[in-house]
């Protein structure tokens, strides 16, 4: 991303706040015609830097529920062990996001829970009983400070 400009990267911050934005709204907001940001937009998709655009789901607690971040090492590092844990990984909804990390962890996993009850449901039903697990270090955020700030409905 070091070779973007100061409007690409400024098209690339507000469609991270809003990804619906209308052309018209962010091209406005850029300083551009709508053609113009179009084809910006479109540049960074067909260079790989817009990869795509996704929904942000909330927790099944209506957002209200617990982000918790857990460290995950397992008993050996081989490929058979990383792919059964991975493979292993995807089947639950809880497990948000799943990084391969190097350091003193092997695993980096955001999970969602309604609550600490939930969560030491989840800790007890699917992180312990995943493949090849050693050892799990699980910490709760407080807050997301990146996250979007919440609609008034």
């Amino acid at each position: 991303m070091s070779g973007l400009d100061a409007i690409d990267r400024n098209i690339i911050r507000l469609l991270r706040l809003n990804a619906r934005m209308s052309n018209a709204r962010l091209a406005e907001e850029v300083g551009l015609s709508p053609s113009a940001c179009l084809r910006r937009i479109h540049i960074l998709e067909q260079e790989g830097i817009i990869r795509g655009y996704t929904a942000i789901v909330a927790s099944t607690a209506g957002g209200d529920g617990i982000a918790v971040m857990v460290q995950i090492t397992l008993d050996r590092q081989t490929e058979e062990y990383l792919n059964r844990f991975e493979a292993a990984v995807r089947k639950f909804p809880e497990i948000r996001e799943c990084y391969l990390m190097t350091g003193d962890s092997d695993y980096f996993l955001r999970v969602e829970a309604e609550s600490a009850q939930d969560f030491e449901r989840i800790h007890k039903e699917i992180l312990s009983g995943l493949p090849g697990v050693l050892r799990i270090h699980s910490s709760f955020s407080i807050r997301n400070v990146l996250a979007a700030p919440k609609r008034a409905r």
